[in-house]
């Protein structure tokens, strides 16, 4: 058994099966009681550009990635002239056999600007330009190289099919490559056959079982032993594998959306596309379905999802950075209107277009103060899958308990990694509408859909409630939410709107704003947000095994930010360390407004590619030894 983990990463063109490889090799994992945390990378052109999947195995949970690869399955060259460097030594590389003499020069899918950086790694390394050369050099660095014929393997598994042309079974070469993996690290075949059944559709699990027999013996019968070796965990605990953006969608699920309206957009789309798939819910009250509307642009999409909330459906919608843009108007209108409405934003590679398939967390400050003028909005910004799932679910109380947009900020780190976790427990959750008036409560009174009351919170009646008459506008209002110029009522309108953030300040429990880890007393503290959450504890609980001391505070409520408790906490330390996957530490900043408090050290990432555990411990022991400089930018990742 694995006692420190495994990394395996899987790499090739878009499109050659390196995502599917890479959920057969984590369903096959986690048939056998392990845990699994995979990081998928792929570029925005839809086919043929260099992806890769990065999975770590360990019999306890895990919580990010790491810089090293113990086994490398290439699917291609370019994947081995990028990664080669990553694997470490006693790794292994699985490589097609007939590319050793491919020039890597000629690759035409490389990058200019990665051609640079290939030229003076060759020239500083002294590497010729044959993939053979590259794997020579891998050799000297006490890499285990397999050279796998696939195409000989594709004959015999074509001939035991009965399929002349191999053009129609090259697909399974993904196959193959988790088979001889699997091989070299001696792990159950009927696990791996299992994850095979279930992943494939039923017409061609066929032919990846015998694509997977033909790599297993041959791995099998011509590789020698290999450092690592996998075997099963007893284990007794449900558990499930999944990703962020299907975090979201069973939790809004479990929250109660009955209404969810999006634009495809990359990442949040997938997210949408799992709603559409299991609209039909089985619930304690029987049947039921969530309505799923691809609208015809984002501004529909967003005044949509507030008209649904209006009418009294629990309503979402789901995007990206460019989408959100295109939202602001639309958001504007839901916070003058009070409207209980929730906006799923995942973040990515920014401005514009920017990369729009590769990981962001700079969208803090936009989702804070999109839309002009001022109107509340919660903001709450989930660290891992878990969180995703129970944020999603618990946004919709915050929303309908407070009659303001809430935005649940989650990154495309978050929203395309894979993980294994104990099945969630949402018998607890409760579902709060807030102050709802019935048909009932509304006869003989004049209903005054923003009546002024202390809390700012105005009991409302659905759209179509009976006795109950609505005027809904973007100008401002009075009571009865007719259209006010008038000074005084105008005062009084923003401050209503604007004290609910004090209410939602005072009323939501800290335990629901923070997590604490690590030595919270400790004059050495880290803050952050978002996906990098995973990679700090990680980082911290190595960096407490060398006697270094050190807390973290994970800020999940931004807006209203806990700036009581921070300012208490933060100004006994003699280190406040910013670790963010942005340009400017954008958390920092609105620490340093809301508290005057400002971070001494700066850990920062902004190359499309998420922090790993190894970068974040790299620079936390350099600060805590005083070699640091304020501010560290983390480069790890092809």
């Amino acid at each position: 058994m694995v006692q420190n983990g495994l990394n395996w990463m899987a790499g090739g063109p878009q499109g050659s099966g390196v995502d599917t490889a890479a959920n057969v090799f984590g369903k096959a994992c986690g048939y056998g009681g392990l845990y699994v945390f995979g990081r998928r990378e792929y570029h925005s052109n839809i086919k043929g550009l260099h992806s890769y999947f990065h999975l770590r195995v360990a019999p306890r949970q895990v919580l990010a990635n790491v810089d090293d690869v113990d086994l490398l399955a290439a699917f291609d060259a370019e994947t081995v002239v990028r990664h080669v460097g990553e694997v470490i030594s006693g790794g292994g590389i699985i490589v097609d056999a007939q590319q050793l003499d491919v020039n890597v020069l000629t690759i035409q899918t490389l990058p200019p600007e990665f051609r640079v950086e290939l030229r003076d790694f060759m020239d500083r390394e002294h590497v010729g330009e044959k993939l053979g050369d590259f794997l020579r050099y891998a050799e000297k660095r006490g890499i285990h190289v397999y050279a796998v014929p696939y195409m000989e393997l594709l004959e015999g598994v074509g001939e035991k099919l009965g399929i002349e042309k191999i053009s129609k079974i090259t697909r399974v070469i993904n196959t193959l490559t988790v088979g001889a993996s699997f091989a070299l690290l001696r792990y159950s075949r009927e696990l791996v056959e299992k994850a095979v059944r279930s992943t494939f559709p039923e017409k061609t699990i066929q032919m990846n079982l015998v694509a997977l027999e033909y790599a297993y013996d041959y791995a099998e019968k011509h590789f020698g032993s290999f450092k690592r070796t996998l075997s099963q965990v007893p284990s007794n605990e449900e558990r499930i594998f999944l990703t962020g953006n299907q975090a979201v969608a069973m939790g809004k699920i479990v929250g109660g959306c009955r209404v969810q309206t999006y634009y495809p957009i990359t990442p949040a789309a997938d997210e949408s596309e799992f709603l559409e798939a299991h609209e039909v819910l089985h619930t304690r009250n029987g049947e039921e379905a969530i309505v799923v509307i691809q609208t015809e642009d984002e501004i529909a999409a967003v005044n949509a999802a507030s008209g649904a909330a209006l009418a009294g459906a629990r309503a979402a919608t789901s995007t990206s950075g460019p989408g959100f843009s295109l939202m602001v108007e639309g958001l504007g209108w839901a916070g003058n209107s009070e409207v209980p409405l929730v906006i799923t934003y995942y973040q990515r590679g920014a401005p514009a277009t920017g990369l729009p398939t590769r990981h962001g967390q700079a969208d803090l400050r936009f989702a804070l103060h999109a839309a002009h003028g001022e109107f509340p909005r919660i903001i709450i910004a989930s660290g891992d899958i878990e969180e995703c799932f129970y944020d999603a679910a618990k946004a919709f109380n915050f929303a309908e308990k407070y009659q303001m947009p809430v935005i649940h900020l989650i990154d495309k780190a978050l929203a395309n990694c894979a993980q294994t976790y104990p099945v969630f427990n949402y018998a607890g959750f409760k579902i709060e509408r807030g102050e709802v008036l019935a048909e009932k409560d509304l006869e003989g009174r004049e209903y005054k859909r923003f009546r002024f009351t202390e809390t700012g919170i105005s009991p409302r009646a659905f759209l179509g409630t009976k006795n109950g008459v609505h005027w809904y506008t973007g100008d401002e209002h009075n009571e009865f939410g007719h259209i006010s110029e008038e000074p005084l009522n105008r005062r009084r309108m923003v401050e209503k709107r604007m004290v609910k953030l004090e209410l939602v300040d005072r009323e939501v429990p800290l335990s629901e704003k923070i997590n604490v880890y690590g030595n919270i007393d400790s004059e050495n503290i880290v803050v952050s947000w978002g996906s990098p959450k995973g990679a700090i504890i990680e980082a911290l609980s190595l960096l407490a095994s060398e006697g270094f001391s050190l807390g973290f505070i994970q800020i999940r409520m931004v807006n209203p930010l806990p700036a009581a408790y921070l300012k208490r906490v933060l100004g006994e330390k003699k280190r406040i360390i910013d670790v963010e996957d942005n340009y400017t530490g954008q958390l920092g900043g609105l620490i340093r407004e809301k508290t005057g408090l400002a971070p001494h050290y700066h850990v920062l990432k902004y190359t499309g590619r998420p922090a790993t555990t190894t970068e974040v411990y790299n620079a936390l022991r350099l600060i805590l030894k005083n070699e640091a400089p304020e501010r560290q930018v983390l480069m790890f990742g092809s």
